[in-house]
């Protein structure tokens, strides 16, 4: 059985994907799943709210999974993703849809800067033995 083109490309997409990559597109996919839930929320769609918010919920625990807490900075960042996941159940149990703008400007703000990351790391690896 011949599988999805898409499918296929996407599947292509996340197996060439570097770590980085793969960051941003959790990203991408957590504030994807957060304002399909919204959609959810204003259509007074229980099934379609809930689906979504677990759906950005199991993101948010990936990110957690995976980052190194070793620094400062990665201890901060669990804090942050803890806190947004709660919200986001928050949200859910409470039928608060407010806390998902709370929630989807963390991870627009995260995604943001992570791009930045990914482009400034780019730059040096291909820009170093650029010209004067």
């Amino acid at each position: 059985m011949a599988a999805n083109p898409y499918q296929a490309y996407q599947q292509g997409a996340v197996q060439t994907a570097s770590p980085g990559e793969l960051t941003l597109m959790l990203y991408n996919g957590c504030i994807k799943f957060i304002k399909m839930a919204r959609i959810g929320f204003e259509q007074h769609n229980i099934e379609a709210k809930n689906e979504n918010l677990l759906k950005a919920q199991k993101i948010i625990q990936e990110l957690m999974v995976t980052l190194d807490t070793s620094a400062a900075v990665g201890k901060e960042m669990m804090a942050m993703y803890d806190y947004m996941n709660q919200r986001l159940i928050e949200a859910n149990v409470q039928n608060r849809v407010e806390l998902l703008d709370e929630v989807e400007g963390y991870a627009v703000e995260f995604r943001d800067t992570w791009k930045q990351v990914i482009q400034m790391n780019r730059k040096q690896t291909h820009g170093s033995g650029g010209q004067a």
